[in-house]
């Protein structure tokens, strides 16, 4: 089931990063098929939209806009089961993310104040994958931290399936439920770049977040600059599970596979200091395979991207850890909590045998729009913050400008800055000659 690395043995002065495979997902071709998309869009609007729909999604459409009668319908059609199961899912994630609202700030210090607070950029534009499969789960992990952050108008855009002609009922419903303002029918590279740029029907925004796949992240990275983009290279599913002897074989073995189902180019790994732990695991992974409903895609993303990677302890599997920096991280082992502590690149970390990955795809509260690629060694997951800019009011009196004013003009003439240093210098020398800094020039 998976590709077994034997990292044993090695020098702790090793650069795993350059060691351990990753697939080459970003290549030339991609990026190359991502700019052509992106012009194309921003030069003919709607019909290059609406062609590209057709192409890669095979669903001809006449608008891209869903209409408010389509939302409320879907939410209508929703199943009891459903309803409660998003109902729930909206409640941790508002939850959790209220947290992360911070309250104004005053901070005075002799003669100087600055208040700092936050404010929500006025428009964002969420991506949520679909086509052959449907996530409502995503709608809500990206819609209500805009929601909680104060954003007032929040897009979606989502690709439709041959199989509903248009966008699934359970993500139209969800979009209603969590408050999205609008819904269009387009995915990929050309959403990004519609919501990037706008076009005849879809607005531009001010940010964009959402995962989804190679062609999508790379459109971020290729808007990022004209549009606010979150910092994570949110692309193909990966997990990392590192499991010891303590570990149940069955559970470390459906969450290796679980994240797998999501299709091509993700990574799934097995970490173990215990020879016997991978055996069982893998046995247990080939077991569960013969009933998956997706076994056939769910081996070939195993064939070249699942690896179980044998380590001589804890450490080196920390190690490990932070030189894949994955999306998801699960530890099944003993002393989990202490271990995770010790991690420093991981998007999301799961610890014991009761907390799967999966509890924190739809009901944690945390979003599940996490870095992939590597890219946790620098960022996190979707928060409050990613729809939010931070503002500051700094207010000088007399005393202040007295106190602060000779550092500033110290500072500017040492960077050859003449103007900025004046402009201290005639505030001070009125200040000496005792007049006021108000009114009109003497």
């Amino acid at each position: 089931m998976l590709n077994r690395l034997d990292l044993r043995g090695l020098d702790a002065a090793t650069d795993l990063a350059a060691v351990l495979p990753r697939p080459d997902i970003a290549g030339e071709a991609p990026r190359a098929a991502v700019r052509d998309i992106i012009a194309r869009v921003r030069a003919e609007g709607d019909p290059a939209l609406l062609e590209l729909t057709e192409r890669f999604d095979r669903v001809r459409l006449d608008r891209l806009d869903v209409s408010e009668a389509e939302l409320d319908a879907a939410v209508d059609a929703l199943g009891p089961e459903l309803r409660a199961a998003i109902d729930a899912s909206i409640d941790g994630i508002e939850r959790f993310h209220r947290h992360q609202l911070r309250s104004p700030e005053l901070i005075e210090t002799d003669g100087m104040t600055i208040e700092a607070y936050q404010r929500p950029v006025g428009r964002a534009g969420l991506y949520v994958p679909g086509g052959r499969a449907e996530y409502p789960s995503t709608v809500l992990m990206t819609a209500v931290p805009a929601r909680v952050a104060g954003v007032a108008d929040i897009v979606l855009c989502v690709p439709p399936s041959a199989e509903h002609g248009g966008i699934a009922p359970s993500v139209l419903a969800a979009a209603r439920l969590a408050g999205v303002s609008r819904v269009f029918a387009v995915g990929g590279a050309q959403a990004v770049a519609a919501m990037a740029y706008g076009t005849e029907s879809i607005p531009a925004v001010d940010v964009i977040a959402g995962p989804g796949n190679v062609y999508v992240a790379l459109a971020k990275q290729e808007v990022a600059g004209d549009v606010g983009v979150a910092a994570a290279f949110a692309g193909p599913s990966e997990v990392v599970v590192v499991a010891d002897h303590t570990a149940a074989a069955d559970y470390a073995a459906i969450d290796v596979i679980l994240q797998a189902e999501h299709g091509p180019d993700g990574l799934a790994w097995l970490v173990t200091w215990d020879e016997a732990v991978a055996d069982r695991v893998c046995a247990a992974g080939e077991r569960l395979l013969t009933a998956a409903p997706r076994a056939a895609e769910v081996r070939a993303t195993l064939a070249d991207g699942g690896y179980v990677a044998l380590v001589d302890g804890p450490d080196q599997a920390v190690a490990v850890v932070d030189a894949i920096a994955p999306e998801h991280l699960e530890l099944q082992c003993e002393n989990a909590n202490g271990l995770a502590r010790s991690v420093s690149n991981a998007g999301a970390i799961f610890c014991g045998p009761y907390s799967p990955a999966s509890l924190g795809d739809y009901v944690a509260g945390p979003s599940h729009v996490l870095p992939t690629y590597g890219s946790a060694r620098f960022a996190s997951a979707l928060t409050v913050s990613d729809f939010v800019k931070d503002h500051h009011i700094v207010t000088v009196t007399e005393a202040g400008m007295a106190r602060l004013g000779p550092h500033v003009v110290a500072l500017a003439e040492q960077e050859g800055l003449a103007a900025h240093a004046q402009s201290v210098r005639l505030r001070l020398d009125r200040i000496e000659g005792g007049q006021s800094g108000s009114g009109a020039n003497r």
